[in-house]
């Protein structure tokens, strides 16, 4: 049973580290630190954007619209330590 609570716990860990390398390459088009040309970084956040959409796009539906302001990611994260948090607690 905690062999499957750590494998949970990795997964989550991976898409906890891909949604943080997701913000920061944003930030990085967003304010022109590297330009949008840049093929390497654009394939990058591209993959990483269809590889978390499939997540993020549920939490975006039930949460009401900021603006420019995306905390699907954030609400993404702390979902996914909450349920780890349980899982281990119920492990032992």
């Amino acid at each position: 049973m905690t062999a499957l609570i750590q494998i949970i716990a990795m997964i989550a860990q991976a898409i906890v580290f891909l949604v943080i390398i997701q913000f920061v390459i944003g930030l990085l088009f967003a304010f022109n630190v590297v330009s949008g040309r840049n093929e390497f970084l654009t394939q990058v956040y591209n993959s990483i954007n269809s590889l978390l959409d499939p997540i993020l796009s549920p939490i975006r539906k039930v949460l009401p619209q900021t603006g420019a302001i995306d905390f699907s990611p954030l609400v993404l994260i702390l979902g996914l330590n909450a349920i780890v948090f349980i899982l281990q607690d119920i492990a032992y």
